[in-house]
């Protein structure tokens, strides 16, 4: 009896951490497959750009669009692989039909923010987006400068009068973009599942390990010398 409550005890804790750990397997192969479809999406041949566009149902849908860049635009501060801190640059964009839509330009350097901002007639490919990217410490967006520090297509749309319609650019029909164009991916994706699994397996070992020390200590302390 003096051995059973300490066994049980290691024994169940044991079990739970296992459980923990083959949970986040599970997720790690549902997550993968996740991946796997917003990738197929992404590089998927490209339709027109839908009437009404739905965040949750055309999210990373890949479009094609005519018309012509506009003069209006925004900068917002991120940073690049490679580059280091660099500006987003969203521009608004009037399609053939009329529409006004938010386009991602991609990054310019922040030295080169004060290049020659290139507008006029263009055919984009790219991807549907609607990022998620202010949290409680994003600052306030500083209209006067036309700088920004998160893509909230709302915010953006009513600032350029657009649409609430983000189109991250992937290629371009201009012949020297200024900006250099980062495509929708799924690097900024987190998939972390293995190492939670990898934490969760190796605490069970360590509670199982320190669950037979103890009962191993506790038996040789009732062996006689």
């Amino acid at each position: 009896m003096r051995l059973a409550i300490p066994l049980a005890f290691g024994v169940s804790g044991t079990l739970i951490l296992l459980a923990l750990g083959n949970w986040q397997v599970n997720r790690l192969a549902e997550k993968e497959a996740y991946l796997a479809a917003i990738d197929t999406r992404i590089t998927q041949a490209p339709v027109a750009l839908p009437a009404e566009p739905n965040p949750e149902r055309d999210r990373f849908l890949s479009v094609t669009t005519t018309g012509a860049f506009t003069d209006d635009h925004i900068d917002v501060l991120a940073s690049a692989k490679g580059v280091g801190a660099a500006y987003r640059v969203i521009t608004a964009f009037k399609t053939e039909d009329g529409r006004r839509i938010l386009v991602d330009r991609g990054f310019l350097p922040v030295a080169e923010r004060g290049v020659l901002r290139t507008s006029g007639p263009a055919t984009l490919t790219g991807n549907l987006h609607w990022p998620e990217e202010v949290d409680s410490f994003t600052p306030d967006p500083d209209p006067s400068d036309k700088l920004w520090f998160a893509r909230e297509v709302p915010e953006l749309a009513a600032e350029l009068g657009t649409e609430q319609v983000l189109l991250v650019l992937r290629e371009t029909s201009e012949s020297s973009p200024f900006a250099r164009p980062f495509p929708v991916d799924t690097s900024g994706i987190p998939n972390d599942h293995l190492e939670y699994a990898v934490t969760w397996f190796s605490l069970a070992a360590v509670w199982f390990g320190m669950t037979l020390y103890f009962v191993w200590r506790m038996r040789r302390s009732k062996t006689p010398d």
